[in-house]
């Protein structure tokens, strides 16, 4: 089983940078993807960018792209999500899980929750002045 941490989390005003790490206790499986997510209060879990980790193939959700950045440290079984220009709007709690891997042309596929089999148990980002 695989156990996933995040850290980084906390309190950033507008226009401001985090970057967050997930973790795994073991080493991840060349037939994992790693994908972050973010929950807001009152929404449904949504998916960001995910990031294959044998090729280290990413894709990001349109919304994101440009301002979040995900990348992998193969040493240290670690995925980090670099984000920049956050808005008040990209508070929410953020995870990552694991999922299978998937061939290039279903790489979209990977930010939905469903096919998360292990997840983490979440940092919080809070955007505001």
């Amino acid at each position: 089983q695989l156990q996933l941490v995040e850290s980084g989390g906390g309190l950033v005003q507008p226009g401001g940078s985090l970057k967050l790490s997930c973790t795994a206790s073991a080493s991840v499986s060349n037939s994992h993807t790693i994908v972050w997510f973010r929950q807001a209060p009152g929404k449904e879990r949504e998916g960001l960018s995910c990031i294959d980790w044998f090729d280290g193939r990413t894709y990001s959700l349109d919304s994101v792209k440009g301002r979040f950045t995900i990348s992998r440290d193969r040493a240290k079984n670690t995925v980090y999500l670099q984000m920049n220009s956050l808005e008040t709007e990209d508070t929410a709690v953020y995870y990552c899980g694991a999922a299978g891997r998937l061939i290039a042309s279903e790489r979209h596929q990977c930010l939905r929750a469903a096919r998360v089999a292990y997840w983490g148990q979440g940092t919080q980002v809070t955007v505001s002045t």
